[in-house]
């Protein structure tokens, strides 16, 4: 399996290369509530357009290498490529579809009180995510000991295969819930209170 471990050292590195050249922020600098909503929101849309970047170029490296290495090898090791690819072939379609919606959405905007919704969606859906991402490497780790014992070499390679997917899956839904949180951070100065036309949401500096 030195080559499946070769292979994920390199593409790791071409995530984390593509994550930090990507990464970058608007800064927020807004006189109003509905100013810094809209600043945030957008900044919401870009942070979702730069991390499934980072995720699609994740999933096309996977496919295009794990493809030609699963061609050269035999055992274990082809079937760790195997899922490679079968599993990143979703992962690029999640992607495809994040970029479209967070450009489509980046052509609005949303009331203050709607963004302040999807601020706290996004960061429940994050928070879920990492929990499903442990179920991944925990059930990547059974295939791979089940396949050791009983000697079925496609179960070891799938297993080993999820396992890294999970934990890559793992470190990058944690990386993107930082982000959200760090830049929602400014609507939580903005709280539900009573006004002139019913209850909605104020800035409090």
């Amino acid at each position: 399996m030195n080559s499946a471990l070769n292979f994920c050292y390199k593409v790791l590195l071409v995530a984390i290369v593509i994550f930090f050249c990507q990464k970058s922020y608007a800064q927020i600098n807004s006189n109003t509530n509905q100013e810094l909503s809209d600043s945030v929101y957008r900044n919401r849309q870009n942070i979702i357009k730069r991390n499934m970047t980072v995720l699609g170029a994740w999933a096309g490296v996977n496919i295009i290498q794990s493809s030609i290495s699963a061609a050269s090898t035999t055992g274990s090791t082809q079937a760790f490529f195997k899922m490679n690819v079968y599993w990143n072939v979703a992962n690029a379609a999640i992607a495809g579809i994040g970029i479209l919606s967070a450009k489509k959405a980046l052509k609005h905007t949303v009331s203050a009180q709607k963004n302040w919704q999807q601020q706290q969606n996004i960061e429940k859906l994050l928070l879920l995510n990492t929990g499903l991402d442990a179920a991944y490497i925990t059930t990547g780790l059974y295939l791979k000991e089940h396949g050791l014992r009983v000697n079925n070499p496609q179960t070891q390679g799938y297993g080993t295969s999820i396992m890294v997917q999970g934990g890559f899956l793992l470190i990058f839904d944690l990386i993107q819930y930082f982000d959200h949180h760090q830049n929602g951070k400014k609507l939580n100065q903005l709280n539900f209170e009573p006004t002139n036309s019913g209850v909605g949401l104020v800035w409090h500096l």
